[in-house]
């Protein structure tokens, strides 16, 4: 009996790379301390807050904590796949870990697929947990499980846009400039974007305005969702168009060092 021990080089299947590739990038997200802060111990804050914010924010009418949870719900894919995404790849092109990747056989949209896993891993047990957290404090969401696929399916937009806008600046940017941007960005949209106050308490213009951001169509899609509604078809058209552009500015202008 004979034993072949002749080497077989070669890269491994397309499949196996991006799952190895999505472990890695889950396990950096998760050791990140300012990453976690901004996946969920803001957004739970700002949830538990959110019972009495009628006091201090006019949110319309309504319960407060029913017109806040999908604003947060909004602000947790925001944070994930803008913020985290754009200041985690900002350094990695800063340190070389991006360039030297870019000489191993895994593509560049393997990369890239691999950060989406991540991404969407981290984004499906933020909104598990603060889902959770909401119907404890009294959160009532309409619409059944019609919602939910709803629901998915604005995240799913949202993460693409915010992504390749995360992206974007972080292969353009140095890792200092991303890391400053992405967090006023980020402050910017939580506080004026239409994500935690509806866009009707916003006057006219700059409703109209807000329409058109990423953050103000899935803030404003949410809430459409979770009270019993159809999200409509403009703010999944504003969330696919910023995915889209965003999307081949990133493929055009992405630097690996």
């Amino acid at each position: 009996m004979s034993l072949d021990f002749a080497p077989r080089p070669g890269a491994a299947p397309l499949s196996a790379m991006i799952r190895s590739q999505t472990g890695i990038e889950l396990r950096l997200l998760v050791r990140n301390g300012e990453q976690l802060l901004l996946a969920l111990v803001i957004p739970l804050l700002l949830l538990i807050a959110g019972t009495h914010s009628g006091r201090v924010v006019d949110l319309g009418s309504g319960r407060s904590i029913d017109i806040i949870t999908p604003g947060v719900l909004a602000l947790a894919i925001l944070s994930t796949s803008f913020t985290s995404l754009a200041i985690a790849t900002g350094f990695e092109r800063r340190y070389g870990v991006i360039k030297r990747l870019g000489a191993s056989p895994l593509p560049r949209s393997g990369l890239m697929l691999g950060k989406i896993g991540a991404v969407l891993i981290v984004e499906a047990i933020q909104l598990t947990v603060l889902s959770l957290v909401a119907l404890g404090l009294g959160w009532q969401p309409h619409g059944g499980v019609a919602a939910v696929g709803w629901l998915i399916l604005l995240a799913l937009l949202g993460t693409a846009a915010f992504g390749a806008l995360g992206l974007l600046i972080a292969g353009t940017l140095r890792a200092e400039a991303t890391l400053a941007f992405a967090n006023l960005v980020y402050v910017l949209l939580l506080v004026g974007g239409g994500v935690l106050v509806p866009l009707s308490r916003y006057p006219a213009g700059a409703r109209t305005a807000l329409e058109w951001l990423p953050s103000g169509a899935l803030g404003q899609g949410l809430r459409d969702v979770v009270a019993g509604s159809a999200p409509g078809i403009f703010p999944i058209a504003v969330l696919l168009i910023w995915a889209i552009v965003a999307g081949i500015l990133t493929a055009k202008t992405f630097e690996w060092e």
